[in-house]
């Protein structure tokens, strides 16, 4: 007898998701963007200012700042962003005094008006910069996480802001302009999915890496070989990318594009002192851990990579 076929399984429209803005990054974030909230988010790999609902500053341990990437190529002295830290900071009173205190976010943007208003930096240039570091901290930050995020209302000590403070306008120059929750959820997953089409193993972008040394190396351009200089299985990616002044995202994808091609491999640290354990009875060590070959381990992550394709 004819039977009816069974339903067809649903497919996640993942271009729909993207079109939305939300693709599951952080429901928590999309709740307080919808709330409007102000506040600070904190989470395992960084931190996320809001106000009224959206972005306006990103940190993380693992992305340089607007500061390291302005100072880089010569486009500000060093110690002139830190003096105008001070100053920021120093603008604002001591303790009794009444005045808020300011939230981190604030000072760094305060330090960048002033920078303005003086005429060491450009607005463009300022903002540019500041956008780059916020995309490029909030990639970390919105990682997935095995600890729960926590959201402090208000500023970071915990008051809110007098509400006849007065409010620059939003158009002043070096004033930040606030980045949507959708926005920044849309590119962290635009992101992620660049470099896993590029190498789909995330494990170069934690641990040292280190050289492989092939009979014919492919040419690469100057920025991967600035990158492929620095590697020397002790530096992580974060700690190139402070070295070279450049977003940590970006040298992620030259990481991944060099471990692509063969000549970069991940460094997991390793162990050599600590003894293997013997047969079963024996009770006694047979000697250090040996490393495993390099090409071996070359193969295992190009037959996980075919596998998870």
């Amino acid at each position: 007898m004819p039977t009816t076929p069974p339903p067809r399984l649903p497919v996640r429209d993942k271009a729909g998701a993207l079109d939305r803005g939300w693709g599951g990054v952080s429901p928590m974030l999309t709740r307080l963007a919808a709330e409007r909230a102000t506040g600070v988010l904190v989470r395992e790999r960084g931190t996320l200012h809001l106000a009224d609902g959206k972005v306006v500053h990103a940190e993380s341990p693992a992305a340089p700042g607007a500061d390291v990437l302005l100072a880089a190529h010569g486009t500000l002295d060093a110690g002139l962003w830190r003096q105008a830290l001070a100053e920021s900071i120093a603008s604002t009173g001591g303790a009794g005094t009444g005045v808020r205190r300011l939230t981190g976010a604030e000072v760094v943007h305060r330090a960048g008006r002033r920078l303005v208003a003086g005429g060491l930096l450009t607005p463009g240039a300022l903002e540019l910069c500041r956008l780059t570091a916020l995309y490029d901290a909030a990639y970390f930050a919105l990682a997935p996480s095995s600890t729960p995020g926590r959201f402090r209302y208000g500023t970071e000590d915990g008051q809110e802001a007098p509400a006849d403070a007065p409010r620059e306008p939003d158009r002043t120059p070096g004033i930040p302009q606030p980045v949507p929750v959708a926005d920044l959820e849309r590119e962290t997953l635009r992101r992620r999915d660049l470099l896993h089409r590029i190498w789909p193993d995330a494990l170069p972008d934690e641990v040292p890496l280190a050289r492989e040394h092939r009979p014919a190396s492919p040419a690469l351009p100057a920025r991967r070989l600035a990158v492929l200089a620095r590697v020397d299985g002790i530096r992580t990616a974060s700690e190139i990318a402070r070295e070279l002044g450049r977003p940590a995202f970006h040298t992620l994808v030259d990481i991944r594009r060099l471990v692509a091609a063969g000549v970069v491999s991940p460094r997991p640290p390793v162990s050599f002192t600590e003894p293997r354990p013997g047969p079963p009875g024996d009770g006694v060590p047979v000697g250090p851990v040996e490393p495993m070959d390099p090409h071996i381990t070359l193969l295992k992550r190009l037959r996980d990579a075919l596998e998870a394709l």
